[in-house]
């Protein structure tokens, strides 16, 4: 299946003032990007999907000003490890509004662009609602490396959120580790998931 294109806020920002920008039908601009779109006055060309399939990225990484740090820090460590990610911002201590980062991270797993992603914020707890409100995403707020087990083993927890002001930096990388390599398997808990899925189902309405 085709994956379809994400623009960020960073594609859009780079663009100058009154410039045209391709997409397809089924191209998806986050809220950053939208917002970039009317700062930049920049016109949407509609073309027509003939582009190859893009590889998905294994993370999709995402911050508030206050996960920021956390964030960069996390980056290295991934490095380490040899886990490809992608940064959806933010890119700096600026304040800026968790939602939008969270949402750009779980709609990038929610299409498949990722098959994992992970919000940092003060708390870890906004963005886990945010994320949470995407059809297709589980997300939790895992605050040590049990958290993180449970949440991918029992809830096959798709995008975990860490808080910066409650995380001590040594649990970080436990956790993280825990969330990428805990496999959610188990007949019992796959039965448990899919209520959960049929539950969101339920309520979900068509696009």
């Amino acid at each position: 299946m085709a994956r379809r294109r994400i623009l960020t806020g960073d594609d859009v920002r780079a663009l100058p003032e009154g410039s045209l920008l391709d997409v397809t039908s089924d191209t998806i601009l986050t809220d950053v990007a939208r917002e970039w779109v009317e700062r930049r006055k920049i016109r949407l060309v509609e073309t027509k999907a003939d582009r190859p399939a893009i590889e998905p990225v294994r993370l999709a990484l995402g911050s508030d000003h206050a996960g920021f740090e956390l964030k960069e820090t996390l980056k290295g460590y991934l490095l380490e490890v040899g886990a490809q990610f992608q940064d959806y911002g933010t890119h700096s201590n600026e304040p800026v509004d968790y939602p939008d980062f969270a949402h750009a991270v779980a709609l990038a797993v929610a299409v498949g662009h990722a098959r994992q992603g992970i919000v940092v914020d003060g708390a870890g707890m906004g963005s886990a609602i945010v994320a949470n409100k995407v059809p297709g995403v589980r997300a939790a707020a895992c605050y040590d490396e049990a958290g993180a087990r449970n949440a991918r083993e029992h809830n096959d927890v798709n995008v975990l959120t860490l808080g910066s002001r409650n995380t001590p930096l040594e649990n970080v990388r436990k956790i993280v580790a825990a969330f990428l390599t805990a496999e959610h398997s188990e007949p019992r808990h796959r039965a448990r998931v899919a209520k959960i899925v049929a539950v969101e189902s339920k309520y979900s309405r068509p696009a």
